[in-house]
């Protein structure tokens, strides 16, 4: 008589409820809620965000102190007599496009996948790469202390310049002006921009698969627009004459290190086969199959029997069946060469 094995199967419930093809898409494979899974993850990363805020306090204290106040003689006037003009781009502007745009975005791939930790991860890497950019670039602003190129106006707004015994400056302009014109290196706004939209573009090269080796350059052109947005808010600080050339350079290099450092944190390279995914999502997912492998389905798990005749084994009992119980983690080899 043959001998049946007895193989239990583990479905996900999803694809039970799909219709009759009982094919899962994909999204519903691997899913985590912010709802089931959004408390958990956040108390289990408590320490980066008061990090954050610490962070934070930092740069607030940063723009309060006054910078240093290089020394500045009558010759060097020369390259510091350009206008005053306001910023093209607002101040206020700089967190709108740099921190709210990429986590439109980010909510955006958050609703069409339904991963958390993809949410959670690239926020809490946007924050961490613009407030250490930003901590950076304050604390390298107040200690150099480099004179803006409209410096000469800041310091004598009337035009009449006055200089001490040793040949330095006598300001006589506004206070605020004057501390604001020895923050010229590097420059924040720059470095803010590339700080935010670096991480974006970094995210979005990942999330559209841009290193994928099908030469699908429309892709690129997605990868540089916000490269292209950070770059023109560079240019514009030279044209509004708020900084030297040198000081978008060094705020764009800053800033790009930093999104890059941050965001290989939470996420594997764009190029990697699998960074479309944070690595704590790739975890995740180990760990629930690894639950289902030993026995203990992981929510939204069916377990369901299947008898299989062994063609290759005769019952040694008369007038009977016999049946065998074997799981998904019996090896395949032994299944097949019927050792089981």
């Amino acid at each position: 008589m043959p001998t049946f094995i007895t193989v239990y199967l583990y479905v996900p419930i999803s694809a039970l409820q799909n219709g009759q093809d009982g094919r899962a898409r994909e999204v519903d494979l691997g899913a985590f809620y912010f709802k089931s899974h959004g408390t958990k993850l956040v108390k289990s990363h408590k320490h980066d965000w008061l990090i954050l805020v610490l962070l934070a306090a930092i740069e607030i204290g940063l723009n309060i102190i006054h910078p240093f106040h290089r020394f500045v003689g009558k010759d060097m006037m020369t390259d510091l007599k350009y206008p005053m003009k306001d910023n093209t781009v607002p101040v206020w502007s700089v967190p709108i496009y740099a921190v709210l745009l990429p986590i439109v975005v980010f909510t955006f791939f958050y609703f069409r996948r339904r991963d958390v930790h993809d949410l959670h991860h690239a926020i809490l890497g946007l924050l961490f790469s613009v407030l250490i950019t930003g901590v950076i670039t304050d604390a390298i602003k107040d200690a150099v202390g480099r004179p803006r190129p409209d410096f000469f106006w800041r310091c004598f707004p009337d035009g009449i310049d006055n200089y001490d015994k040793w040949g330095n400056v006598i300001c006589h302009g506004d206070d605020k002006d004057i501390r604001e014109g020895h923050k010229s290196f590097p420059s924040g706004h720059t470095s803010w921009s590339f700080a935010g939209l670096g991480f974006l573009a970094l995210y979005l090269s990942a999330k559209i698969k841009v290193f994928d080796r099908r030469g699908h350059i429309a892709k690129l052109c997605i990868l540089f627009l916000p490269l292209l947005m950070a770059s023109l808010v560079a240019v514009s600080r030279v044209d509004d004459y708020w900084h030297h050339w040198q000081d978008v350079f060094a705020g764009g290099i800053l800033g790009l290190v930093v999104a890059t450092m941050c965001y290989l944190q939470f996420f594997p390279a764009p190029y990697h086969s699998e960074g479309w995914g944070p690595y704590a999502y790739f975890r995740a997912l180990e760990e629930t199959n690894s639950r289902s492998t030993v026995g203990h389905p992981a929510d939204g798990v069916h377990m369901q029997a299947v008898e299989i005749p062994d063609l290759h084994q005769q019952s040694r009992r008369n007038g009977s069946h016999t049946f065998r119980q074997v799981s998904l983690s019996d090896s395949l080899h032994d299944v097949e060469a019927g050792k089981m």
